[in-house]
C-alpha cells in the first residue's frame, strides 16, 4: 500500500463472501472430525441413555465400544453417522458464520470500529476482548442449537435402537419361555429405521415440535458450549501468539490468528474442545436421556412428554452426580483431537483462502 493511502473497508460483497467462506471452511472441518469422532460420540450417548436403566448394560466406555463391536462390528460403532456428519456441517457453519456475524455487532454494541489497520497494511477485524468473544460466541452458540436439536435427535435414537431392538426381543421370549434361558437371535441393520423414518415416525407421533425434543439441553449446552469453545481457542491463540512476539522482539498485535503454527492450531483446538464439553456437560447428559426415552423406554400414549428438569431429576435421584456425568471421560478423550482437528483444518483454510 502507498505511503499516507487509507486503506478501504471491506465491501457488502466482501462480507458475503467472508461468510461464504465461514459455512464452506466450517462445514468441511465439521464433516472430516466426525468421521474421527463418532464411535466416541456413540458411546457417549449409549452411556447416557443407560442411567435411568435399573441394570446398566455397560460397565464404562471401555465395556461398551469392546461389547458394541464384538456384537454388532465396525458397521455397529458407525451407526448412525450420516446424521452426525450432516449435524457437523451444520453446527460448525452456522457456528463460525453466527460468530462471525456477532461479533460485528458487539463491536457496534460497544462503540468500536469494524475494522482496524493490520501490520500489512490491510484492514482486518478489530480485536475483542476475551469477554466480547464469549459473549459472541454465546449468542452463535444459542442460534446453532435450533438448527442442530432435530438432527441430534435423529442421531442419538439411531445409536440406542440396536440396544432398543435386543430388549424388545429377550423380554418377547421371556414372555413365551417364563423361567428359561432365551436365545437371543440378533436383530438385523435392516430391521431398524433409517433417519427418514425416524423423522416421519416423530412427526407422526408429536407434529413438527417433536423433532426439537431436548431443545432445552442443547440450548444450554450449545451457548455455554460455544463461549467456552471459542473463548478457550482464543485465549490459548493469543498466549502462544505472544510468546512468539516476545521471542521475535515484535509487539503481540503484529501477528494474527494466521501466523499460528499448525501444531499451535490443534493445541488451542484441543483445550477447546474440553472446554466445550466440560462446561454445560449435564445438560448434554439430559438432553440424551430425553431424545432416547422413546427408543429404549417408551411411554403410554396419554402420558406427558419428558421435561428438561424432570429428566434431571430423575437421573440425580437415580443416581446422583455421577449419573449427570456419565461418559465425561470419553467425551473428552475424543473432544481433544476432534476439536484440534476442526481448528486446524479451519484455520488452514483461512491462510489458504482468505
Amino acid at each position: 500500500m502507498e505511503q499516507g493511502a487509507s486503506p478501504v473497508e471491506p465491501s457488502p460483497n466482501g462480507n458475503a463472501l467472508r461468510g461464504l467462506k465461514d459455512i464452506a471452511f466450517g462445514s468441511a472441518a465439521g464433516m472430516v472430525s466426525k468421521v474421527f469422532e463418532h464411535p466416541f460420540d456413540l458411546c457417549k450417548v449409549r452411556l447416557q441413555a443407560q442411567v435411568l436403566d435399573e441394570k446398566p448394560t455397560f460397565k464404562g466406555p471401555i465395556d461398551c465400544l469392546y461389547k458394541t463391536y464384538s456384537k454388532e462390528g465396525i458397521r455397529g460403532l458407525y451407526r448412525g453417522l450420516p446424521a452426525p456428519i450432516v449435524g457437523a456441517m451444520t453446527e460448525n457453519a452456522v457456528l463460525f458464520l453466527a460468530n462471525g456475524q456477532i461479533q460485528d455487532l458487539v463491536r457496534i454494541a460497544y462503540g468500536q470500529p469494524r475494522f482496524e489497520p493490520g501490520p500489512d497494511g490491510t484492514l482486518r477485524a478489530t480485536s475483542l476482548s476475551l469477554v466480547q468473544v464469549a459473549i459472541a460466541a454465546a449468542g452463535a452458540g444459542a442460534i446453532t442449537s435450533f438448527f442442530l436439536t432435530p438432527i441430534e435427535l435423529v442421531k442419538c435414537r439411531m445409536q440406542v435402537q440396536m440396544l432398543a431392538a435386543e430388549a424388545r426381543t429377550v423380554a418377547a421370549l421371556h414372555a413365551v419361555l417364563p423361567g428359561e434361558a432365551p436365545v437371543l437371535n440378533r436383530p438385523s441393520f435392516r430391521s431398524l429405521q433409517g433417519p427418514f423414518s425416524i423423522v416421519a415416525s416423530v412427526i407422526q407421533n408429536d407434529g413438527l415440535r417433536g423433532l426439537w425434543l431436548g431443545q432445552t439441553g442443547t440450548l444450554l449446552r450449545e451457548t455455554g458450549g460455544a463461549a467456552a469453545w471459542f473463548g478457550a481457542n482464543e485465549a490459548v491463540s493469543r498466549f502462544m501468539l505472544r510468546r512468539r512476539a516476545k521471542k521475535l522482539g515484535c509487539d503481540p498485535s503484529e501477528l494474527s490468528k494466521k501466523d499460528l503454527r499448525a501444531w499451535e492450531s490443534v493445541i488451542a483446538g484441543a483445550c477447546a474442545g474440553v472446554s466445550y464439553n466440560t462446561v454445560l456437560y449435564p445438560a448434554d447428559s439430559v438432553k440424551s436421556a430425553i431424545q432416547t426415552e422413546e427408543e429404549l423406554r417408551p411411554r403410554q400414549s396419554n402420558a406427558p412428554r419428558p421435561t428438561f428438569v424432570g429428566t434431571f431429576r430423575s437421573i440425580y435421584a437415580a443416581q446422583g452426580v455421577r449419573g449427570l456425568y456419565a461418559g465425561l471421560g470419553i467425551t473428552v478423550v475424543r473432544s481433544a483431537p476432534s476439536s484440534g482437528m476442526i481448528f486446524l483444518i479451519y484455520d488452514t483454510l483461512v491462510k489458504q483462502f482468505g
